[in-house]
């Protein structure tokens, strides 16, 4: 029985991400790279993200970090908004997702912008991200305070409009 990749892609795992994390393949982009590390992370295979991180960026793995954040997340899907660069005959690229997940009754939006470099054996490797976080506002129910700091319940401020 074949099991979806968790990437997002609508392949399955075993011909997807899959060569990848077990190491049978290389991705040959960045953004196959990007994918199979948010699989990773959705399988809590922490070895394939130190491995597939650019020797500059190992001093900054924190592979306790990286254990928690994956067992304690629900992933809810990866969305790849942009690339630049990162295909076969390239050497960087840049691939801007964004990762949901639940963690703590939250759901969040985990948005990056990642950069790529193939190494030296031409292996795609994580260089860095640039990364904001957003979360979902909680919903105001009818008797809260508005949350536009009127002071006044929701429904008979505004929420009245709604």
């Amino acid at each position: 029985m074949s099991q979806a990749c968790p990437c997002g892609s609508g392949r399955d795992l075993a011909h997807c991400c899959g060569p990848f994390l077990s190491g049978a393949q290389s991705p040959p982009t960045a953004e196959a790279l990007m994918r199979s590390r948010y699989s990773a992370y959705t399988r809590g295979d922490i070895d394939y993200l130190a491995r597939t991180l650019a020797p500059e960026s190992l001093g900054d793995f924190d592979r306790a970090s990286a254990q928690a954040w994956a067992a304690q997340a629900a992933w809810l899907g990866l969305e790849i908004q942009s690339t630049q660069a990162g295909g076969p005959a390239d050497r960087e690229g840049v691939v801007a997702f964004v990762a949901t997940y639940r963690q703590s009754g939250e759901t969040i939006a985990h948005r990056e912008v990642s950069q790529f470099r193939r190494d030296e054996d031409g292996a795609w490797k994580f260089v860095r991200g640039d990364v904001s976080v957003s979360r979902a506002a909680p919903k105001t129910g009818r008797n809260d305070p508005c949350p536009c700091g009127s002071g006044k319940k929701f429904k008979k401020c505004c929420g009245a409009a709604a």
